[in-house]
């Protein structure tokens, strides 16, 4: 009952807050762009201490990819726009289309993360778990292949 009032507040902080939120930070190389829509205490722990949650907007030009990367928590996406295609640690490319969803486990190799196509944005909502003292939510894997 506790996770499901959760998901349910998430969802109505994501429709009413639409566009506003503050605009995140960005490696020039990176095909993202994120712009944090909120970011709250929770009262539930994570892995026995007290936790966050953030919500972002992703969005990704056609062709363009996001740089490698890592999460301090488990995330969970939805695909507001577009399609995407997802490559975690080893396992086989995923492509998502708009109204799908997906989850992320905590500290996966996030190593694909592409807008496939030529033509038009994509735009994913993503809530990322994590400790209260987590800077942040996107860590850059400087070495991927």
């Amino acid at each position: 009952m506790m996770l499901r009032t959760f998901v349910v507040s998430v969802g109505v902080i994501v429709i009413g807050l639409g566009l506003g939120g503050a605009v995140g930070g960005r490696h020039p190389e990176d095909g993202e762009h994120v712009r944090v829509l909120s970011s709250q205490d929770i009262q539930e722990m994570l892995d026995g201490v007290e936790a966050k949650a953030t919500i972002v907007e992703v969005t990704i030009g056609p062709g363009q990819s996001g740089l490698a990367h890592r999460h301090p928590g488990p995330g969970f996406v939805y695909v507001l726009e577009g399609e995407y295609e997802l490559g975690i640690n080893d396992e086989p490319t995923k492509r998502f289309k708009a109204g799908e969803t997906f989850y992320e486990p905590t500290g996966c190799l996030h190593r694909v993360s592409r807008n496939p196509s030529d033509k038009g944005p994509t735009r994913l909502i993503a809530v990322v778990l994590h400790s209260r003292d987590t800077d942040q939510i996107a860590v850059p894997v400087e070495h991927h292949q």
